[in-house]
């Protein structure tokens, strides 16, 4: 049931990894996917081989189900394709080219230019974490063409290359001319984005890009109110860093994605939150971000707004288990009840008429 045969199309017997994968594919996806999609890789050494989903799911101490998710996601993404069969059973795995076409990063800010008019792909978002912000739309290559055109743009990519220290993929500077366009980031404003993000320890376009569109949502548009919001939301960050009992460090990536949504979109106050961390705190012994994003979301179901109704949710709780508790036990069967050899009607003897009976015999 759990066997499927894999086939790719690529030549040779080695294991070949798109450039447009690392740079586009791999970011967006769930780590665990990628994971099962590089064993692929490594497996399709020959024109097909056969393969098992608990063989995948053993390596990777997860389950099959996993494996199949995993699967999906890649199908969906158009790196592989995948055939079932009329039970709808998994029947076959065939790994395809991917981003064949794709032009390579430029490799200085000279030709940027070249590059970043002749890539529109924007990439889809993963399964994950989820509670990212929407990920923009493409740009036409000629809004691209047109765009890197101008001085002021040039010059921004070229900054955003001395900041992050490497070239730009076209996928970044997709992103950035995203922000100049749509958002209307003017360019002191782009290279105050770069650098803030770069002094908080990320050279992720993910997370450049999760800070841009928190600025547009807040409608930002000057240096000035960037560092009044960036000043009061490091301090919340913190504040709650040290909730979780996390001191002398930034927050990551992930970290803040997690504390936007409390803040953001979930409304809370810095009182509830910190009170959410230290719950997960006791209950997990270590700082636990999806756990404390658990219980927010509990409380928000029930219509939690301050500490008064997280105790009121307690007290409750607590009455419920008390009088639980307090239920009366069902009764115990007698020891009689309980023995088979006595399931059965018993008889009423009288010992003196029996003696009698016996005697006159």
């Amino acid at each position: 049931m759990g066997q499927f045969t894999l086939c790719n199309d690529f030549p040779g017997d080695y294991t070949l990894i798109s450039n447009y994968f690392l740079d586009v594919c791999m970011p967006q996806a769930n780590g665990e996917f990628v994971k099962v999609y590089l064993y692929l890789l490594r497996n399709a050494t020959g024109v097909s081989a056969s393969l098992e989903l608990s063989s995948i799911a053993d390596i990777f101490n997860c389950t099959e189900n996993d494996v199949l998710r995993a699967l999906k996601y890649w199908h969906k993404s158009g790196v592989l394709d995948l055939k079932l069969d009329e039970q709808g059973n998994l029947n076959s795995v065939r790994l395809l080219p991917v981003g064949a076409n794709l032009p390579q990063a430029s490799t200085s800010a000279a030709n940027i230019v070249s590059t970043a008019s002749t890539s529109t792909e924007i990439p889809t978002g993963s399964e994950a974490v989820s509670n990212e912000l929407a990920k923009p739309s493409s740009l036409s290559a000629e809004k691209i063409r047109a765009l890197t055109e101008r001085e002021d743009v040039i010059q921004i990519l070229f900054v955003a290359e001395q900041y992050l220290g490497k070239a730009l993929s076209p996928i970044e500077i997709n992103k950035l001319l995203y922000f100049y366009d749509e958002l209307h980031f003017s360019t002191d404003l782009m290279e105050y984005l770069i650098e803030y993000c770069v002094s908080k320890g990320s050279h992720s376009i993910r997370y450049i890009e999760t800070v841009a569109l928190s600025w547009a949502d807040q409608n930002i548009t000057t240096i000035e109110q960037a560092k009044a919001a960036t000043t009061a939301y490091n301090k919340n960050y913190f504040a709650i860093l040290r909730a979780f009992g996390i001191k002398n460090r930034n927050p990551i990536d992930e970290e803040i994605r997690y504390m936007n949504v409390w803040l953001d979109e979930l409304g809370f106050s810095l009182e509830i939150i910190s009170l959410a961390c230290s719950k997960a705190v006791m209950a997990t012994g270590q700082p636990n971000f999806p756990y404390a994003d658990s219980i927010l979301r509990s409380w928000q179901k029930r219509d939690v707004h301050d500490v008064a109704d997280v105790e009121k949710l307690e007290d409750s709780h607590k009455q419920a288990k008390a009088a639980k508790n307090e239920a009366p036990a069902p009764r115990a069967q007698s020891s009689a009840s309980r023995n088979k050899f006595n399931n059965f009607h018993q008889r009423a003897y009288n010992v003196n008429e029996l003696e009698k009976l016996l005697l006159n015999k």
